[in-house]
């Protein structure tokens, strides 16, 4: 499953992450931002410092714990997001959405992904964001990057561990982690590397470490050496990495003739796709070489799937007993996120089971935009959704159009 907007190669490093009185402007343009009025500031920041608050407590909740009401959140979410993100606004107003007209969470105008790539979409001055993640433009090039301004990173946090330590973690933390997914300090606008920074950082145990570099590639030496060694040590292991990389670590290894049994318990997080790659490996077929020369079973591999875009992320299961045959698999979000599948012209929602374009409202992006039109294909079901592919052609009108009414509305705006 791809991974949305992620980098996911193990060569070539990202541009540094910008921030506040860099002599470089943010975005790559004149890029239309929020501004929050003199008047309406502070206003603005006492509804914004209670949303954070009830945001986290429902986050600390954890992904089965009980909360407050989503449509009330979301709506108040939108309200916030209505008063201070100056490019939504705007996109809403033109849609003929405000918070006194929408009556539930259904109806909140969701901009699509590639509203991130004409707009710097934040709750507040981008330039003084304290974190910039920017999707790997293998489509539009560096220039039309899709970005995801961040002035602080407590709920992105606090999701990503909830998400990660209920999917992966359910058993055992902390858990020496042997990562294929680049240092954050080399890719600083990766979201990916931020994670799996995070997650080392909070959970990981002694010996856990980063086998590739965005500049050099996969360290097998060391990569294999890291393998025996959790092999012969008896404790089990958590092995991160995008697909793209592992497909390349796990052919080496069976260049050399090598397999490894990592310990009962050892688990996998998978995470992207082979977008722009001349090679292509299913889901299953990648599963079968990490059971054949990793020894980790299906039921302990777990695909992410994730946006550059959002703040939380979805799962297709629990290590340990996610579903050994993966057609059956969906993935689920926590309590704090929604996903429906859309009409792919009049981006109506659908009833579960029917194929459509995918919407999220994740309200941990408290502080730009928390509700998001993909362009991926896949229905929903009460479980969580399935992505099919890309719409493409005709089957992402629905798509255009609001975008269309987006770069209209900045232009008037």
């Amino acid at each position: 499953m791809r991974r949305q907007g992620e980098h996911g190669q193990p060569r070539g490093a990202a541009p540094a992450m910008r921030r506040a009185g860099s002599d470089e402007g943010i975005g790559g343009g004149d890029l239309p931002s929020s501004r929050i009025t003199e008047t309406g500031g502070h206003v603005d920041e006492i509804r914004r410092e209670d949303l954070r608050g009830r945001l986290l407590g429902r986050i600390a909740a954890g992904v089965e714990g009980e909360g407050p009401d989503f449509d009330e959140l979301a709506r108040d979410v939108f309200a916030h997001q209505f008063a201070c993100n100056e490019p939504y606004r705007l996109f809403c107003e033109r849609r003929g959405a405000t918070p006194d007209s929408v009556a539930s969470w259904e109806e909140i105008p969701a901009v699509p992904t590639d509203a991130f790539k004409a707009a710097a979409l934040v709750c507040g001055d981008p330039e003084r964001a304290t974190a910039i993640f920017r999707t790997s433009g293998t489509s539009a090039g560096t220039e039309r990057r899709g970005t995801h301004y961040l002035p602080e990173l407590t709920l992105y946090d606090a999701a990503l561990r909830a998400g990660f330590l209920s999917h992966l973690l359910p058993d055992a933390a902390p858990i020496r982690f042997l990562s294929l997914v680049p240092r954050a300090d080399e890719v600083r606008d990766s979201s990916l590397s931020h994670m799996a920074a995070e997650v080392i950082r909070d959970f990981g145990g002694p010996g856990s470490g980063t086998f590739i570099s965005a500049d050099f590639g996969i360290a097998y030496e060391e990569w294999t050496a890291a393998l025996r060694t959790a092999e012969e040590g008896g404790e089990p292991v958590c092995v991160l990495g995008t697909a793209f990389a592992l497909v390349h670590a796990l052919d080496a290894i069976a260049a050399r003739g090598e397999r490894f049994r990592l310990p009962h318990g050892s688990r996998l997080m998978d995470t992207g796709g082979f977008k722009g790659r001349a090679r292509e490996v299913t889901r299953g077929e990648l599963y079968g070489a990490v059971g054949e020369r990793l020894g980790i079973a299906p039921e302990w591999c777990v695909n992410e799937y994730g946006m550059t875009e959002m703040s939380s992320q979805f799962y297709d299961g629990v290590a340990g007993s996610a579903a050994t045959e993966l057609a059956r698999r969906r993935h689920a979000g926590p309590p704090w996120v929604r996903t429906r599948a859309t009409d792919p012209e009049t981006l109506r929602i659908l009833p579960h089971g029917e194929v459509g374009v995918l919407r999220h409202w994740d309200l941990a992006n408290l502080d730009s935009v928390a509700f998001i039109q993909t362009s991926d294909l896949g229905f929903t079901s009460p479980e969580g959704f399935r992505v099919l592919g890309r719409a493409q052609g005709a089957e992402a009108r629905g798509c255009s159009l609001a975008m269309d009414d987006l770069l209209s509305a900045l232009r008037r705006g």
